[in-house]
């Protein structure tokens, strides 16, 4: 086969005639495309690949990230640009969308909570900002109380600290909890149900005793509104995940609050050395596509997004209730992942099915298709699909759930 060194030199040799220039560039260009085709390497590697009707999951990888995002993304990748330069404008533009003082890029909101309080702990004193995790003759407060409730695991951003954890569950126990070492108050909106106090009234104790709040909303937007609620709400920081609903990359999150607060965790954050948040490394890259994605998302038509994933559910369920035995409900989880939801059910004596042999059926099926298992079920959620994947869930599931009628 001629090669493309072979090409060009020959070319260069001819003579440079009326429309023949025009012809040499089409033929380099078709040459350098397929010198310079893609790899794919996911198929290369045999990784598995499938269509996500669980949701927002990190062990699903999130979501997948928009055009725009990653044409920012690629194009940031070219230049050189001072990390610091880079977070503090683009924390300026996220910090007026979402009606906050300030707000900087994380490593994702769990380290969103543990930069968050390290600022909390430090101010602005770079001596404490270097003793962290060790708050034993620093000076620095060593205690968190949050509601016993909440304690579902995420609050280990917080131990990363060496804070204490001090559990609660009335307002009586708040108030005993306090004293001189109280550092934060800290909340998690996913758990609210699970708690006995809510969150004014949370806001408003700290307040009384001028101890500052923090709330993880991890998975809680939609609705949008929650972006900027809280921050009206009185809670001194916001911890947002980014790679879930805004599907900015699944790396990244958003610390966002007070000024003062903000400032003194970036002292904690790269590209400075010696401090705990020096691993929680977010590159130019991945902050301006978190800024693209979070523009794009609070700016997008919600009401028109939300019809889209009705129409989803509406068409999956629709297909699957035509097999004899099987029940549907859709719904929305009011915490966490607030987006429709389907939920499918079936009579074992009319279908011969469990759950788990149905998750399999799907997992290991062309295409591949992951989906939520419920006890006596499963549910699943729309808003990560491509369009017309809506389709394919559907007919799939009516066949397995056909298969197995008795």
């Amino acid at each position: 086969m001629i090669s493309r060194r072979t090409i060009l030199k020959r070319l260069s040799a001819m003579p440079l005639l009326g429309g023949f220039i025009g012809s040499v560039a089409p033929l380099q260009s078709a040459v350098a495309a397929t010198a310079l085709a893609p790899r794919n390497l996911v198929k290369e590697l045999g990784i598995r690949t499938f269509i996500n009707a669980a949701g927002t999951y990190t062990a699903m990888t999130g979501s997948l990230m928009q055009d725009e995002v990653m044409e920012t993304i690629q194009a940031a990748s070219k230049e050189f640009m001072m990390l610091d330069d880079v977070q503090t404008k683009v924390g300026e533009k996220i910090a007026a969308l979402v009606h906050a003082e300030s707000a900087v890029v994380t490593a994702g909101c769990f380290s969103a909570m543990t930069l968050g309080l390290a600022g909390v702990l430090t101010g602005m004193d770079q001596k404490k900002v270097e003793a962290l995790p060790q708050l034993e003759g620093t000076g620095m407060k060593s205690e968190v109380i949050l509601q016993k409730g909440h304690n579902v695991g995420y609050s280990h951003a917080l131990t990363n600290t060496g804070c204490k954890m001090i559990f609660v569950e009335t307002v009586e126990d708040v108030e005993k909890a306090i004293n001189e070492k109280t550092a934060l108050m800290w909340f998690l909106n996913i758990q609210s149900d699970q708690g006995k106090i809510m969150h004014q009234d949370w806001v408003n104790l700290a307040k009384k005793h001028n101890i500052p709040t923090m709330i993880d909303i991890a998975a809680d937007v939609p609705p949008v509104e929650n972006l900027w609620k809280f921050h009206e709400m009185g809670f001194d920081l916001v911890c947002v995940s980014g790679g879930k609903a805004m599907r900015g990359p699944q790396s990244a999150g958003i610390l966002m609050g007070k000024k003062n607060l903000i400032a003194a965790a970036r002292l904690s954050m790269p590209p400075r050395g010696s401090t705990i948040g020096r691993g929680m490394k977010v590159n130019k890259e991945e902050i301006l596509g978190m800024y693209v994605a979070l523009e794009k998302f609070v700016g997008q038509d919600q009401q028109k997004e939300w019809k889209m994933w009705e129409d989803r559910v509406a068409h999956i369920a629709d297909a699957v209730k035509k097999v004899n035995g099987v029940t549907t409900e859709t719904f929305r989880p009011e915490l966490g992942n607030h987006t429709p939801t389907l939920r499918i059910k079936w009579e074992p004596a009319k279908i011969n099915l469990t759950t788990k042999a149905l998750q399999e059926a799907l997992r290991n099926g062309d295409p591949s298709i992951e989906v939520v298992g419920e006890q006596g079920g499963i549910s699943l959620t729309t808003w990560m699909l491509k369009p017309g994947q809506e389709k394919i869930v559907a007919t799939r599931l009516k066949e397995e759930l056909s298969k197995a009628s008795v």
